[in-house]
């Protein structure tokens, strides 16, 4: 139950950010949803596998380059779910760290209960 109450509110931060940001757009509240459940899954098995395979690129960039690739994991939904879509490198990362801090926000919120 908890999974699938993260889950609505990452997809209500999508949501949110599409209408926020000018270069982000999300064709339905299920797409939303979908697009939550393939981040969810990317930042599970792809995000580690990047992450170790840049680790001297990370380490040399004093953690940076984590944005750029938080900013692949986002072009990579882009991808998958048809009805999502991020325009360009600056978006995706704008996207991504707003919605980490939103998400962070949100799980502090839940976690309270």
């Amino acid at each position: 139950m908890r999974l699938l109450l993260k889950l609505l509110l990452s997809a209500l931060v999508v949501v949110v950010l599409a209408k926020l940001l000018p270069g982000v757009a999300v064709a339905s509240y299920f797409t939303a949803f979908i697009v939550a459940i393939v981040l969810a899954i990317l930042n599970l098995i792809v995000k580690p596998i990047l992450v170790i395979l840049t680790l001297p690129v990370t380490i040399v960039t004093l953690g940076l380059f984590l944005l750029i690739i938080n900013a692949i994991i986002i072009f990579l939904a882009d991808g998958f779910v048809g009805g999502f879509s991020v325009d360009g490198w600056f978006m995706a990362i704008i996207f991504s760290l707003l919605f980490s801090l939103f998400q962070s926000i949100l799980y502090s919120l839940l976690d309270k209960d």
